[in-house]
């Protein structure tokens, strides 16, 4: 029979969260510590170590020393508890990393498959496979000591018919039973997310929009798309196609008709993203491949800066945010000179004056916040001591 709320199997396993959480936040930390932070008393601390020690949730690491009386016991998450994969598909390849219940990176892979080849399209839920068996074997681990699955790619998932929309440069991720297929291969749950969106979590928790709740993250790769957080939240829209302003029509770019197309271009024959993405900029910059040697020439940079200030303007104009966080390929070929001169062209475009950043993170952020999701997902069901 299910636990009722206030009685004490519920009021144990919200303790047990309680501890569990701080744990993940702050390290490892002593039995006394953890009741100063919960509040709670040294019997009912201990009780509640000695049940995440039994249950192999956490475990002790050292004590701590420097203070009168015996040295106190460290206790922290056993890494062990549980593990979580998460991806990055792009038109080239499929990143996977596997971590664990920490958040500790275990093993990495890569697989490189072209998503256009007519061999790739037919096989998608193999690729991701591949790439997490991969990260898998690094780790010395197995599918069953997974928990969760998350995997960013560009588009977004209709809510309403489960089908991958506003990617037509991945032709293999449309079927509307790719997660059920993905969770046979993988024997997680899997969970497919906009990748944009993901790069704005990872911003959001520790990247350069840390200290805002209303920012819009521009990302400027080999495609354009933004992913638009306001009071904290992130806008999804009805489609989940918030934040596609690579389809937006602007001054001196043709329109993007029929972007929802498998068989559309990248840049999906127009739009935003015509004149300001990794194509557009070579093409600018006469073929240069090198994206920081193209932005290296000031008037290819200055240009640039015009356009993607063009674009922004009109997302500024209508969501007002506080920041707006520079990222992709292209943000972090320009660096601070094309950040400088975009602040400047969008000047008097917009009423609005947000502060305009450059991400700084270092890892790849669409990871970064598949990673984060997952881990959110694997401790909410490993943290649950509510059945035990």
């Amino acid at each position: 029979m299910a636990a009722t709320p206030g009685t004490p199997s519920v009021l144990r396993a919200m303790n047990d969260r309680s501890a569990l959480d701080l744990l993940v936040a702050h390290g490892p930390l002593t039995r006394t510590r953890i009741g100063e932070l919960t509040g709670l008393s040294k019997p009912t601390t201990s009780q509640i170590l000695g049940r995440l020690e039994a249950a192999g949730l956490v475990r002790t690491t050292g004590s701590q020393s420097g203070r009168p009386g015996p040295n106190a016991l460290l206790y922290e998450i056993d890494p062990g508890a549980a593990h979580v994969a998460a991806l990055s598909a792009d038109p080239t390849g499929i990143t996977a990393v596997v971590a664990d219940i920490t958040g500790a990176e275990r093993g990495r892979a890569r697989i490189e498959a072209v998503a256009v080849a007519e061999d790739v399209r037919h096989r998608t839920a193999q690729l991701v496979s591949e790439a997490v068996d991969g990260a898998l074997d690094r780790a010395g681990l197995g599918h069953d000591d997974l928990t969760a699955t998350v995997i960013g790619t560009p588009g977004a998932i209709d809510p309403h018919t489960g089908q991958l929309r506003y990617a037509p440069h991945l032709p293999g991720w449309h079927s509307r039973t790719l997660r059920a297929e993905l969770a046979e291969v993988l024997g997680t749950p899997v969970s497919i997310e906009n990748d944009v969106n993901l790069a704005a979590l990872a911003e959001q928790h520790e990247g350069a929009a840390q200290d805002h709740d209303d920012f819009v993250l521009a990302y400027v790769d080999e495609g354009v798309g933004a992913a638009i957080v306001l009071g904290g939240v992130l806008l999804r829209g009805a489609t989940g196609g918030a934040g596609e302003i690579g389809y937006m029509p602007l001054p001196g770019a043709p329109l993007a008709r029929g972007g929802d197309s498998v068989h559309a271009r990248n840049d999906a024959g127009g739009g935003f993203q015509s004149l300001v993405a990794a194509p557009a900029i070579r093409r600018l910059a006469g073929g240069v491949e090198d994206l920081a040697e193209a932005l290296a020439d000031v008037e290819v940079l200055d240009e640039v800066a015009r356009r993607i200030a063009t674009g922004l303007a009109a997302v500024v104009a209508v969501v007002d945010p506080e920041l707006v966080v520079l990222s992709g390929q292209v943000a972090q070929a320009g660096g601070d000179a094309l950040r400088e001169r975009v602040e400047r062209e969008l000047t008097g475009l917009a009423l609005p004056r947000p502060q305009l950043r450059t991400s700084d993170l270092a890892d790849d952020p669409i990871l970064t916040g598949a990673l984060r999701i997952a881990l959110t997902q694997a401790r909410d069901t490993v943290f649950d001591t509510s059945g035990a």
